[in-house]
């Protein structure tokens, strides 16, 4: 009897997720805001995410969530300006500051919870912007601990940990994990465009619109190594095509 009545009920919450979205959405609000303990529900939410290959070309992103689902015209890349080297913490200080001094400045919204992909000294360095800012009263941040997928609250040495089963922490895993993919995905692009610049600036007679539409092309020089003349004339013209084969050959 109890395992019919478990899976009614999960029937039951099925068909509330594809008939009514909004009351689905409602719930999971409502139940992580009992769970993280915030004042109001987390209706808005962002997470950040840093992404580096051996502290080169560093970026990080911002994935954002409204009532519960991507807001993928929200998502944010950034290319960290003033850290060198790898360092997460003052990486994460840094983008969190961009995001809401600008956020404030165009007079946009905050968000009621922001998840950063971290534990506590990833979270410390966003607080540090978030004092700095002076919005430490208008939103709720928590750093989330990749081994025991703890949640850390500012000013507070436990952690607190969701239910395996809780659809608050799925949501919050769903959100980190497509940080971690918006991130990535930006980073190998740009660590793409910064190797094959590398090479293809030195050749003189290729401007950085050549290369740039080779880029875009065909992904890699070794595919531009591939083509014959003509095929790369039709790109770029007879005369580029040209000088592109003779920096080849000559290496």
């Amino acid at each position: 009897s109890l395992r019919n009545a478990k899976l009614s009920r999960l029937e039951q919450l099925k068909q509330i997720k594809l008939i009514d979205p909004e009351q689905h959405s409602q719930r999971i609000m409502a139940q992580m805001q009992k769970d993280l303990r915030l004042t109001r529900q987390p209706r808005h939410i962002e997470c950040f995410d840093n992404s580096n290959l051996q502290g080169t070309n560093a970026v990080s992103s911002c994935v954002v969530f409204k009532k519960g689902v991507p807001s993928k015209n929200d998502y944010r890349h950034f290319n960290v300006k003033t850290v060198v080297g790898p360092d997460d913490f003052s990486t994460m200080k840094e983008v969190v500051f961009r995001r809401y001094r600008r956020l404030l400045d165009e007079g946009v919204a905050l968000p009621q919870l922001i998840i950063i992909d971290g534990g506590k000294g990833q979270l410390s360095a966003a607080m540090e912007s978030i004092e700095e800012l002076g919005i430490t009263d208008q939103v709720s941040v928590f750093g989330l601990a990749k081994r025991m997928e703890e949640l850390f609250r500012p000013n507070h040495s436990k952690s607190i940990v969701l239910d395996r089963r809780s659809k608050g922490l799925k949501l919050v895993q769903h959100m980190r994990d497509e940080a971690h993919r918006f991130g990535i995905t930006h980073h190998r692009n740009k660590r793409s465009k910064n190797s094959f610049q590398t090479e293809l600036s030195a050749i003189k007679g290729i401007g950085e619109k050549t290369w740039t539409l080779l880029l875009q092309e065909y992904k890699s020089v070794g595919k531009i190594k591939a083509c014959s003349q003509e095929e790369l004339a039709k790109k770029i013209g007879q005369a580029k095509a040209l000088v592109l084969l003779n920096y080849f050959q000559a290496k």
